[in-house]
């Protein structure tokens, strides 16, 4: 435990952030598995309409510096190449 003011101060902020942190790559990592459950069922419907949820929190992450814009780019890429892969429903 810090003995300096602004150490104690710092150590509160830390402990916030990578609350904060921890929470929003763990709902990252929730709609990014819904989408590969979808895909890995071969339901189109359902992985398109998580794929569309997922996008913007994926951007919203790399904005806010959860991850890194590449890694952001690099999911959505996959996701979307594994998505266009799966037979269309008819």
């Amino acid at each position: 435990m810090p003995i300096i003011k602004s150490a104690q101060k710092h150590m509160r902020q830390s402990q916030k952030r990578r609350l904060r942190n921890r929470a929003a790559k763990s709902s990252l990592r929730t709609v990014i598995k819904k989408v590969r459950v979808g895909i890995d069922e071969r339901d189109r419907d359902a992985a398109q309409k998580a794929y569309l949820l997922a996008v913007p929190l994926i951007d919203r992450a790399a904005s806010k510096g959860f991850i890194h814009k590449n890694a952001a780019a690099r999911y959505k890429s996959r996701l979307a190449l594994q998505l266009q892969a799966l037979p269309s429903p008819s």
